[in-house]
């Protein structure tokens, strides 16, 4: 086995691992490999939320024209699609961008229109743009087998299996940057309303926590599939909608349980949950102790021995630490429970 870390992001470590090296996972799980002339990348999460029963014409059109901008010049690594009914009742379609050039990311947005621009202000729709810009030392990747999604589909490719999972504080013991430094969050967030344009900028605090967190069961069948849908899915579906609708006294800013979508918009058989956090630590903690994440613990294992070593069932996850100069939230019309809207309304 080897570390999740690559070779030339490892320093002396003045935070031990929670593990020693002599420990051995229970099952395989790998990390993505990115070249090392990859320093920064780009995730850019665009969405767009309506009451109505049907996409009202404001939002079929933004998203006709996004769908033209992840091809050409500057384009990005990767994209996907998603969509999901928010806390307030609200349709949202989340469009999320990937970009391994930081550069190609500003001249791709020099090129069009701002997601929150003028030309998206309507009663009938609001508009979020929440982006962020971690070094490849502020995020971490794990998945239980060779297929890539988020971040990772960008790599070069994937680790062989690692040491650091299986274990409560896994993810920190991944994130290269977790070697030197506690990652304490900064102070609370912030917002300003630009009283010309009425879109709201909310100002993070450093060390913001992302997770994003996702399964896919596309080739799973009979007992295995009945199992996860009918026994796996409630309860983390249960545990998805506790972080929207009550994470806030636990540190979670905004929590959003979405399936994913193909090009035509039709759903597949993937979903994740993609979460924004006050800390590492608030997200460890919640992993760790509380009710609705032991649920879907035990859930999930009882899953595995029941169909290990043959289970289809795909897991992935990403967690991203960002400095507070690497993050921007823009909101335009959005209801305020929106997001990062949450943590400063």
């Amino acid at each position: 086995m080897e570390s999740s870390i690559a070779e030339h992001l490892r320093v002396e470590r003045v935070h031990p691992r929670r593990k020693p090296d002599s420990f051995h996972p229970p099952y395989p799980s790998f990390s993505a490999r990115f070249d090392p002339a990859v320093d920064q990348v780009v995730m850019a999460y665009l969405g767009v939320q309506y009451r109505t029963p049907e996409p009202p014409p404001v939002v079929l059109a933004a998203l006709a024209e996004l769908d033209t901008a992840h091809s050409g010049e500057h384009a990005p690594d990767h994209h996907d699609r998603a969509r999901f009914v928010d806390e307030a009742g609200y349709a949202t379609v989340l469009t999320t961008f990937y970009w391994t050039d930081p550069a190609g990311y500003d001249r791709w947005t020099k090129a069009r229109e701002a997601w929150t621009g003028p030309q998206h202000r309507s009663p009938d729709a609001g508009f979020f743009s929440e982006v962020v810009r971690p070094t490849v030392r502020r995020f971490e990747t794990l998945f239980s087998s060779d297929r890539t999604e988020g971040v990772s589909v960008a790599a070069g490719e994937l680790s062989g299996e690692i040491h650091e999972h299986g274990y409560w504080g896994g993810a920190r013991d991944r994130l290269p940057v977790a070697q030197t430094d506690r990652l304490e969050p900064g102070t609370r967030p912030t917002a300003e309303t630009d009283a010309e344009t009425g879109v709201v900028t909310v100002r993070p605090q450093g060390n913001l926590c992302l997770i994003r967190s996702g399964q896919e069961w596309t080739e799973t069948e009979g007992d295995e599939r009945e199992m996860y849908l009918g026994d796996v899915e409630p309860v983390l579906r249960a545990g998805m909608e506790f972080l929207r609708d009550d994470g806030l006294g636990i540190g979670c800013y905004a929590n959003r349980y979405v399936r994913v979508t193909d090009e035509t918009g039709a759903e597949t058989d993937k979903s994740c949950g993609m979460s924004w956090w006050h800390s590492l630590a608030d997200l460890e903690a919640w992993a760790e102790s509380h009710p609705t994440h032991v649920a879907i613990f035990r859930a999930a294992m009882k899953y595995l021995s029941t169909h290990a070593p043959a289970a289809r069932l795909r897991l992935y996850h990403e967690v991203t630490v960002t400095d507070a100069d690497e993050q921007e939230f823009r909101y335009l019309g959005c209801h305020d429970r929106t997001g990062l809207l949450r943590a400063v309304r």
